[in-house]
């Protein structure tokens, strides 16, 4: 099973103009751009044959070769990171099997959330599956804080006993009324999917949803057209999950990685 990593990117961000060059402090007082933690971050997990920076923009382009990261040039026509991953399919000579889309807003996903997708693809039912992380207290508070402050913040997702979703939403789901953070399931999506090459080329044909338009949410398309998408449970280790979403964001991650010793 031939699996590759793509990192989608795009300059233009409605949120957050110019994102992927936006600057991290780690642990040690280097600074990297996000775009770079995040290839560094897919450069950690094994069982993948190749990691390609995706993007239609030559200063995200540059930069990501600046620091030896292969890049593929996608068109700008592509409106979210699965449909750019569709064309990057396109520019490869050699097809991958299994396509892997880490966003080039996560690099704090651990290497072993990567591993259980590639793992979960191992069974020929799946064609799509994407990472979920149960939440705890102060987890929940940081969604909790952004929709208070109006902020379109982080992803929850809901599933079946299946594993499949019924559900993503940039709200907090299911209703919890306030409840403590272990007596309701709020799931936090992590924002990293895995594809099989044909239904990630059957994505790029199908029409945007209102759902996927009044969510912002890609995945959605997906399930607004009855394909499945597989949850996979993974177990934090220890590791703090937080995605760069908005600039308020970049303390929070700084933080992170200073307390987790992170370069």
């Amino acid at each position: 099973m031939q699996t590759v990593i793509f990192i989608p990117a795009r300059y233009e961000s409605q949120r957050f103009p110019g994102k992927p060059l936006a600057v991290l402090e780690g642990a040690t007082g280097e600074k990297r751009t996000l775009i770079e933690r995040s290839w560094l971050a897919a450069k950690a997990v094994s069982g993948v044959d190749a990691v390609y920076v995706l993007t239609d923009d030559d200063r995200i382009a540059d930069a990501s070769r600046g620091f030896g990261a292969e890049v593929l040039m996608t068109s700008s026509q592509a409106r979210n990171g699965t449909e750019r991953c569709a064309l990057g399919i396109e520019a490869l000579e050699t097809k991958p099997d299994v396509i892997i889309n880490l966003q080039g807003d996560a690099p704090l996903t651990p290497p072993h959330y990567v591993e259980a997708l590639i793992a979960a693809m191992e069974d020929p039912g799946v064609q799509m599956a994407t990472p979920v992380l149960k939440t705890d207290g102060p987890h929940l508070a940081k969604f909790q804080a952004d929709r208070e402050a109006k902020r379109v913040g982080a992803t929850t997702a809901v599933f079946g006993v299946n594993g499949d979703a019924l559900y993503f939403s940039k709200e907090i789901i299911p209703f919890y009324d306030n409840a403590p953070a272990d007596a309701v399931p709020v799931y936090h999506h992590v924002g990293c999917y895995a594809y099989r090459r044909d239904a990630l080329q059957r994505y790029a044909q199908l029409a945007m949803g209102a759902l996927e338009v009044r969510e912002g949410l890609e995945q959605l398309r997906f399930l607004e057209h009855g394909l499945p998408v597989r949850c996979v449970e993974v177990d934090a280790r220890g590791r703090a999950f937080w995605e760069l979403n908005n600039p308020s964001d970049i303390p929070l991650i700084e933080d992170i990685m200073k307390r987790e010793g992170l370069a």
